[in-house]
């Protein structure tokens, strides 16, 4: 049975980012479920702009981590910079936790971080975090619903479908295959396997267990 659980977040536009005066959005809004989503946007990055960024090679950054990488965002509230430091303007603010972001570069305690719509600016160091999410194919709004599988295989039966958009936990990937999880409006929790080239938030072929 296919559950139909939607939860719309407040204004629709400030589900993602709180955008500056003067400023415009490219996101217009996203709204969660289980089986069903919708993401209203546009210039949100395809699977090849992550593919382009692993393949330009790993490099270590000031901090002794590799860049680019993939985190995600600690707090509910996160201001997003100009430049690396508090005296730069704040360009947008994000509004949710747990969204993945691509960090491709280090200043100091500022890390300079790229969102799903392919939008960048500098982030604090402790408001990012090492827990991996990844997002639901948000380059294209009308893709098939993903499937969550119970093992990894097209094969297995499903747990549920996922629409573009959606925010998984990642627990693990092995370079096709990403164990996930995730919790709707009632507090009911799925977990499963989804395809690694369908996610925005983690790499092709990357492998990683939490």
């Amino acid at each position: 049975m296919i559950l139909k659980i939607m939860q719309f977040w407040q204004a629709n536009r400030q589900w993602l980012r709180k955008i500056q005066p003067g400023l415009t959005s490219s996101v217009v809004g996203l709204c969660l479920a289980v089986t069903a989503f919708a993401f209203i946007g546009t210039a949100v990055s395809s699977p090849a702009f992550a593919q382009a960024a692993n393949e330009r090679g790993i490099r270590v950054g000031p901090s002794g981590l590799p860049l680019p990488r993939f985190v995600s965002l600690k707090a509910n509230q996160v201001n997003v910079r100009v430049g690396p430091g508090r005296d730069y303007d704040i360009a947008w603010i994000f509004v949710k936790g747990g969204l993945p972001v691509e960090v491709f570069q280090e200043s100091d305690n500022w890390r300079r971080i790229r969102d799903a719509a392919g939008n960048s600016g500098w982030v604090f160091h402790s408001l990012l975090s090492g827990r991996r999410t990844a997002l639901v194919t948000p380059w294209s709004a009308n893709a098939e619903p993903l499937p969550l599988y119970r093992e990894r295989s097209v094969g297995a039966k499903l747990n549920a479908r996922l629409e573009s958009g959606l925010l998984l936990n990642i627990e693990e990937c092995d370079g096709e295959w990403c164990r996930a999880d995730l919790t709707d409006a009632n507090d009911q929790s799925y977990r499963g396997f989804v395809q690694q080239d369908k996610l925005w938030g983690v790499y092709p072929n990357e492998e990683f267990e939490d």
